[in-house]
């Protein structure tokens, strides 16, 4: 075959693969880590029957996000009857369940929540499970085991009061997994009785360490936890990865797991101070909602060492989240308050001047806004599913939706022109009913 040919097919595959990823949801905030897609064509209505696509059956609760890879969709879930941790696998196309594997067991009980709360994390062709039991597993994408580590057995108890939720971070070709937690355990094992918090970089080929670095606060008592996630971030050609937690934000360089820069967002050592809201970021700034609603941040990046107060752009002191990660947008910043005043706000990204706010009725919100097409979508406790219409001067509700199966606490995914809903019996695949 001429080289030229070789060529052509080589980037024609290439193209392809590059097209297919776009149209995933391969992090649990999704392909741009801000909660946001590019898809096109989503449904704003439907009810228990129109314009669902399929609805999988799951054997219990499970509060990570569905995520999706090269046709498939992948869950935590916690099986009730036989007490066992499971990462499953449904067909994207029809729902059906290809596998389902047992990596440990559900012995804790969780308030208000469950042992199956991180999301799944791909790389394409594996996937990674991790749960509050420490358990953390990788299998490829036909559900064959590859490798299995427990990071409780190895590094004391990571078990937070609501349970571990933090979901590993797949990023320059390393797994990055991290425990933020305070010096003594919540509950069983105690066996251990001065606990570090740390980031951790693993090779996603063999789970082997890569590399290991603790984090060290000044943080008391409940403010050493963390429920939040690591996230990719790049300033000026430097890449870095992103912990908030404990009193602090911080970046590391995920080559070596050196700390390159950190600022204190909470010096008044409240004790209450765990997180639960994670970061979001733009180019130009890291959006940062303190801890139990207090306020929201917006960090200017490219510092080294400890930061001062300048290194804070702006600050919006409206209601903001405890729990629901803020949505970045089509150039605006979306803060949901889902559990006092159900307030959403619509902030310029750039400047945090509010456009807008209204209210969202019912029941808490736990789970974080996802976007696309123009539209918002979020789900309460109950399963009842809110349309927002993205963008405009006011906050219009396009419609509300509720699904069967509570509690609901898993953000919604988007992928390939499809929602993907996870309540606590169903994952459903919402599409508009006129598209094959």
């Amino acid at each position: 075959m001429p080289i030229y040919y070789k060529i052509i097919c080589s980037l024609t595959i290439s193209l392809l693969a590059c097209g297919a990823a776009a149209r995933d949801w391969p992090d649990w905030r999704g392909p741009g880590y801000n909660g946001s897609s590019d898809e096109t064509g989503l449904p704003e209505k439907w009810s228990q029957t129109e314009n669902v696509k399929w609805a999988g059956n799951t054997p219990g609760p499970g509060s990570g996000t569905p995520v999706v890879s090269r046709g498939k969709v992948f869950i935590t879930a916690v099986d009730m009857k036989n007490k066992s941790l499971l990462g499953m696998c449904f067909r994207q196309s029809d729902g059906k369940l290809l596998w389902s594997n047992n990596i440990g067991k559900a012995f804790r009980n969780i308030p208000r929540g469950n042992m199956a709360a991180p999301s799944a994390a791909v790389d394409g062709g594996r996937v990674f499970f991790i749960f509050d039991s420490g358990d953390l597993a990788a299998f490829d994408y036909e559900g064959k085991p590859l490798w299995k580590r427990n990071i409780e057995e190895e590094y004391g108890n990571i078990s937070l009061n609501f349970g571990y939720s933090s979901t590993p971070l797949i990023y320059e070709a390393k797994m990055f997994v991290c425990v933020l937690r305070r010096p003594e355990p919540w509950r069983e094992p105690k066996d251990r009785t001065e606990l570090d918090s740390f980031l951790m970089a693993l090779d996603p080929a063999t789970g082997r360490n890569i590399w290991k670095t603790n984090r060290p606060t000044n943080a008391v008592n409940e403010s050493f936890d963390s429920y939040s996630s690591p996230l990719p971030f790049e300033y000026n050609g430097r890449k870095e990865i992103l912990l908030m937690g404990a009193d602090f934000i911080t970046s590391n360089d995920p080559k070596t797991g050196k700390e390159l820069w950190r600022y204190e967002y909470s010096p008044n050592k409240n004790p209450r101070n765990r997180n639960i809201a994670g970061l979001v970021a733009s180019k130009e700034l890291i959006y940062l909602p303190r801890p139990r609603g207090e306020d929201l941040l917006a960090i200017k990046p490219g510092g080294s060492g400890t930061l001062d107060e300048s290194c804070i752009a702006w600050k919006y002191e409206g209601p903001c989240p405890d729990c629901s990660t803020p949505l970045l947008y089509d150039g605006c910043l979306y803060v949901l308050d889902g559990m006092r005043k159900k307030a959403l706000s619509c902030l310029d990204a750039e400047t945090g001047k509010l456009k807008w706010q209204g209210t969202l009725s019912g029941p808490p919100i736990y789970s974080s806004l996802t976007a696309a097409d123009g539209k918002l979508y979020c789900i309460n406790e109950e399963g009842k599913v809110f349309v927002i219409r993205a963008g405009g001067e006011q906050l219009e509700i396009i419609s509300e939706i509720q699904m069967n199966g509570k509690p609901a606490n898993a953000s919604i995914a988007i992928a390939d022109s499809c929602l993907f809903i996870r309540t606590s019996d169903k994952l459903y695949c919402i599409s508009e009913s006129n598209r094959q």
